[in-house]
């Protein structure tokens, strides 16, 4: 036994069989040793710093052992520690007792001791002075492994005086899971608790926040995939759940599932999870050519195959080979890298390739110093501390393409918006110049329509009137008739270029008062009963003028043939008729019509172009006498029945 300065050093989880606990070998080379120190620097995974207090804890590095390992027999013999089982029996399982010999006090024990144990295991058992002390699983159990730097607190009362202390350690091993009895630490409580949490807050919970994180961003990676189909996603979600295994063993020591089948999960994950952050570089850069592609495929098949091989065959070798390929295909794929960083000059290339540079070199560390021993050996995995650069290299490229795709929709918006304002612009152009052109039709046809009424209306009237005077003794009688209709046919096409509202009694009214003089010179009375009519649909002026036309002609037929002395008209709505209509009704107590079997007076085409004006504006006309005793004519009534206001066809 040999006490020395302290010496840091932790047990840590596999690499599948890959153990992570300090070498016995000696460094043999110092330039090596510096350059795997300055990657540590770098990734800002070096190892927590001692603890400081008033006095330094004894550390063990060596102890006598009886080493019993699986087929092959026992032996004696004192160990340097920190002592790998795997290098000294690779592929081998076994056991093996530790008896190492502490100082002694020289005064009675007035606080409590403890020993930190950097690594141990897989199972343990520790007594102290003849006294069991600790456990740590059931020997023999291959369902548990000792993780971090087990701290076992020792009793006052356990402790010698004037006599050395007697440490057994008693440890069972699986083959190809890296177990290992690392230096100890033997001081007060007081002394190696604080050493103790520095180590549990550094080593164990810097592993639970990366698998954390792993998980998340994986989940997230996932969840981007199967919204996009976005095959750079999808490679960083299988690799980022396939590193979880690896750093779950780091700090859980019993697993559902036993050893060695436990160890061949992780180490099929490893190989996935080393090989697909590979190829997701190369997604990064879109670049690689389909040979290089094929060959990180071939080398992931290669790996996977070695590490289940490795553990089916007892032969470590194996696996260590896989590793070595997966090294090298990461190397062949970072000229890529270079040069899509120093030719194309990228910024994420740049990124990418200092990850890539320092996961190499991590690579390196891991396997040379960690699984092999080489160079004095390391207990630290830098890998996976090394990988955790890429999970932030996805979450710069996802925070980047969420921001470059929102400065793009608001281009787009942006850009939208003006086609809008244009098209609107464009709208508003079409629709002055529409409404422009509909008014000038209206105009127009509002002119035909003039033009159209003074030809049939007033312009007959005056053909009329042009024949008659044109005779050799023309009859003022008539003269003076013709020219009363010319006047009315004129007014009537004055008064319908005035705005009705819609309103049908001023329509009616203004026809009154036209016709109001000549009833009063031909001394005939008009009773007006017009009731509450009201506003209907909008109707035209063509429809109007025709309402019109159609009672002058009856009020005309009753000056001239009916010798009438009173004219009755009414107009109601009947809201309750179906449908809705205006009705109105023209009495007068002349003549009548003429008998039944007798000839017509006259040859006159009144009552025909009175019907086919209701028809053009969708009204009934009925025409019938008035009974004023039995079997003898009375007058003559007209029924017009309207069922509101419809524009006239332009005819």
């Amino acid at each position: 036994m040999s006490i020395t300065s302290p010496k840091p050093c932790s047990r840590r989880a596999t690499w599948a069989g890959c153990p992570e606990r300090a070498s016995a070998a000696t460094a043999s080379s110092s330039d090596l040793r510096f350059l795997f120190a300055l990657v540590a620097a770098l990734l800002l995974i070096a190892g927590p710093a001692a603890a400081s207090g008033t006095a330094s804890p004894y550390t063990v590095t060596s102890a006598e052992a009886r080493l019993e390992p699986d087929g092959l027999p026992a032996e004696e013999r004192r160990v340097e520690l920190p002592f790998r089982w795997d290098h000294a029996f690779p592929g081998r399982g076994g056991k093996a007792t530790y008896r190492i010999a502490l100082p002694a006090a020289t005064a009675p024990a007035s606080e409590p001791a403890a020993l930190l144990f950097a690594g141990v295991g897989n199972q343990v058992a520790i007594e102290f002075n003849g006294t069991p002390l600790a456990g740590f699983g059931t020997l023999g159990d291959p369902s548990y492994d000792t993780k971090g730097t087990p701290f076992v607190p020792v009793a006052v009362s356990l402790q010698r005086t004037g006599a050395a202390q007697e440490l057994v350690i008693r440890t069972t091993m699986q083959r190809q899971r890296g177990a290992a009895l690392a230096t100890l630490q033997y001081g007060t409580e007081r002394e190696l608790l604080p050493r103790y949490r520095a180590y549990q807050r550094w080593r164990h919970t810097s592993v639970i926040v990366n698998a954390a994180i792993l998980a998340l961003m994986g989940c997230l990676s996932g969840a981007l995939w199967l919204r996009q189909r976005h095959a750079l996603y999808g490679c960083f979600a299988l690799a980022a759940l396939s590193g979880l295994p690896h750093n779950i063993d780091r700090v859980r020591p019993d697993m559902n599932l036993p050893w060695p089948l436990w160890g061949v999960v992780i180490a099929v994950c490893y190989a996935l999870h080393i090989g697909l952050i590979t190829r997701f570089v190369l997604l990064v850069l879109q670049r690689g050519s389909a040979g290089l592609v094929r060959a990180l495929y071939a080398a992931m098949g290669i790996a996977v195959a070695s590490a289940i091989a490795s553990f089916v065959l007892a032969w470590p070798a194996l696996w260590t080979a896989g590793l070595v390929l997966l090294n090298l295909t990461g190397v062949a794929c970072l000229p890529v890298v270079a040069r899509s960083a120093w030719v194309e000059r990228r910024t994420i290339a740049m990124v990418l390739l200092l990850a890539g540079v320092l996961a190499i070199l991590a690579g390196m560390h891991d396997l040379l110093l960690v699984r092999m021993g080489l160079f004095g050996g390391s207990d630290i995995s830098q890998t996976p501390r090394a990988m955790f650069f890429f999970v932030l290299i996805l979450a710069g490229l996802v925070v980047d393409r969420y921001s470059r795709t929102v400065a793009d929709y608001g281009a787009l918006n942006a850009t939208l918006a003006e086609r809008v304002a244009e098209r609107e612009g464009q709208l508003r152009v079409a629709f002055d110049a529409l409404r422009l052109q509909q008014q000038e039709q209206a105009v127009l046809l509002e002119r035909q329509r003039i033009m159209r009424e003074i030809h049939d209306g007033v312009g007959s009237q005056l053909v009329g009137l042009l024949n008659v005077v044109t005779q050799p003794a023309p009859d003022r009688a008539v003269v003076e008739e013709h020219v009363k209709l010319a006047l009315d046919e004129m007014r009537m096409a004055v008064d319908s270029l005035q705005p009705t509202h819609d309103d049908l009694a001023t329509v009616l009214a203004t026809l009154r008062y036209r016709l109001q003089p000549r009833l009063d010179a031909a001394g005939i009375a008009l009773v007006w009963d017009v009731g509450v009519i009201p506003p209907v649909a909008p109707f035209s002026a063509q429809a109007a003028l025709q309402l019109q036309r159609i009672l002058l002609e009856a009020f005309t037929n009753v000056l001239k043939h009916a010798r009438a002395t009173r004219i009755v008209l009414h107009a109601r709505w009947q809201a309750d008729a179906q449908p809705p209509r205006v009705h109105i009704v023209l009495t007068d107590d002349g003549v009548g019509l003429r008998p039944a079997g007798t000839a017509p007076k006259t040859t006159g085409h009144g009552i025909a172009n009175m019907r086919a004006r209701a028809l053009s504006i969708g009204a009934r006309l009925e025409i019938a006498a008035v009974e004023q005793e039995e079997n003898a004519a009375g007058g003559t009534r007209i029924t017009l029945e309207w069922p509101g206001a419809i524009d006239c066809p332009q005819h």
